[in-house]
């Protein structure tokens, strides 16, 4: 059986479950990049940033519209790391194989001197060792910029 996902073919032999991977696949890859995207996001520039994606990369969000295009989601993130003071992401857990993922994150700053957490969940797709498209899934209230899991014994 054959199956095509995004530009992606995967081989799967259903006698010996074997899978066989695109050529570029490597799943220590996929971990170190989402990690330097997110430092990229707290302190590099928006070329650093792009520099993680393929060029038709995009970008779905549960707050905003899709941002598409390696350097437009580059200076995106830089605009939305400039709303507030002391911002930082952190990825604070993975789960990937070298052409998906799924992470947590966790993003600190300050808003009005007060500092807040906001915390959410995306799933990766991979390219040619660049991220392809991310879908993200979190809470945004500008009143109250904290969000999180209800409940969740978070470790500080």
């Amino acid at each position: 059986m054959t199956q095509t996902i995004h530009e992606h073919t995967f081989v799967y032999n259903i006698r010996s479950k074997n899978i066989r991977h695109p050529p570029d696949y490597d799943p220590a890859m996929s971990e170190e990049l989402v990690r330097s995207y997110f430092h990229a996001c707290t302190s590099g520039s928006a070329a650093d940033i792009s520099a993680c994606f393929s060029p038709d990369a995009i970008v779905y969000d549960t707050n905003h519209d899709p941002v598409r295009g390696a350097e437009t989601i580059g200076v995106f993130w830089v605009k939305i790391r400039d709303r507030w003071t002391d911002a930082r992401w952190t990825v604070d857990s993975f789960v990937g194989d070298g052409t998906t993922a799924a992470i947590e994150w966790s993003m600190r700053g300050v808003r009005n001197g007060d500092p807040f957490t906001v915390r959410g969940s995306e799933h990766y797709e991979f390219v040619a060792r660049q991220i392809s498209e991310i879908r993200q899934y979190w809470t945004f209230d500008a009143a109250e910029p904290g969000s999180e899991l209800r409940g969740y014994p978070y470790a500080e």
